[in-house]
């Protein structure tokens, strides 16, 4: 859409759209840049609360996965406020301001749309280092590959949609949707960060799409270890039921050719990665010898952390599952 469109340039523009990345970042001065990403969507939940405090989760994951810390937020919404009670509304922004609150940011503001669908979300914007920004790329050879969130969340809601399961039933999924991915405090004892290379979130391209993102500039490969995947309980069950969302199998059509050993693997594991997921987990390349330091700092911060895989110098850009 954008090829023909003569983009501005700016050599204070540190990540803008040459890559995937997830957030543009922008240098004030040598020691400050500004983090700015944006995302709404419809609700996946019936609770408007909930659904608030999921979407402001999603839309934070982007500043988190550059290294960054929120600053500022402003509400993108749309609802059909003729249509429907204004106090779905106001839960819908009562759970959005409950996570901008637990984030450390502060609300200067919005934006609203009367329309037939409702959308909520948010435009962030954060602050980083120069020197300490995460890329999506940069992962180097014998890299671990570690995950902070369990998959499956789409599944779960598509069985939800189907009426195959209640809202009570995805409890457990959206917790870990509501979940700030927030980076934890660094110590004298754990300098964790020095050992992250490179970062994404997962969210609607699934595990294997966003790992994608991080191999696909064809300098390393990856190999992914299926059993060691985190999982949602029921996720599999679900998917075996026939549970599998229509963004799956986009993915699954987008990103498969990148795959190796898949014809060995079990078929529902391989496309549980392919699951689009909502405010999902932190992806992170770690150097080995930091490994064990990156996953004490998340758990003693209340967040998990489970090694997925690692990353290799054979089969560059392309996902070998085990």
């Amino acid at each position: 859409m954008l090829r023909g469109l003569k983009l501005p340039a700016d050599e204070r523009l540190l990540v803008g759209l040459e890559g995937a990345d997830d957030a543009g970042v922008f240098r004030l001065d040598e020691t400050r840049a500004l983090v700015q990403t944006v995302d709404f969507f419809p609700p996946m939940v019936d609770d408007p609360y909930r659904f608030g405090q999921i979407a402001a989760a999603n839309a934070f994951s982007d500043v988190y996965a550059m290294g960054g810390r929120p600053l500022t937020v402003m509400n993108l919404v749309a609802f059909p406020i003729n249509c429907l009670d204004p106090e779905i509304l106001r839960q819908i922004l009562a759970g959005g301001l409950d996570k901008i609150a637990e984030a450390g940011a502060v609300l200067v503001g919005g934006h609203s749309v009367d329309d037939p669908e409702i959308k909520y979300g948010l435009s962030v914007t954060g602050e980083v280092h120069p020197d300490k920004i995460w890329r999506n790329q940069g992962a180097l050879p014998g890299d671990i590959l570690l995950l902070t969130k369990p998959l499956g969340n789409g599944i779960l809601a598509t069985a939800l949609k189907a009426g195959f399961i209640g809202e009570e039933e995805i409890g457990q999924a959206q917790e870990w949707m509501i979940r700030l991915n927030e980076l934890p405090p660094e110590s004298e004892k754990n300098a964790w960060r020095q050992w992250v290379r490179a970062c994404t979130d997962v969210t609607g391209f699934g595990f294997f799409g966003h790992l994608t993102e991080m191999i696909a500039d064809d300098r390393v490969g990856a190999v992914v270890e299926l059993a060691h995947v985190p999982l949602l309980e029921r996720a599999e069950e679900l998917c075996g039921l026939g549970m599998f969302p229509e963004g799956g199998h986009r993915n699954r059509d987008h990103f498969g050719f990148r795959l190796l050993g898949e014809d060995l693997a079990d078929p529902l594991l391989r496309d549980l990665l392919f699951d689009p997921q909502t405010s999902g987990g932190l992806l992170l390349a770690v150097a080995p010898a930091g490994a064990e330091a990156v996953i004490r700092a998340f758990n003693a911060a209340g967040a998990g952390c489970w090694p997925a895989g690692h990353f290799t110098e054979s089969d560059p850009g392309r996902i070998q599952l085990l």
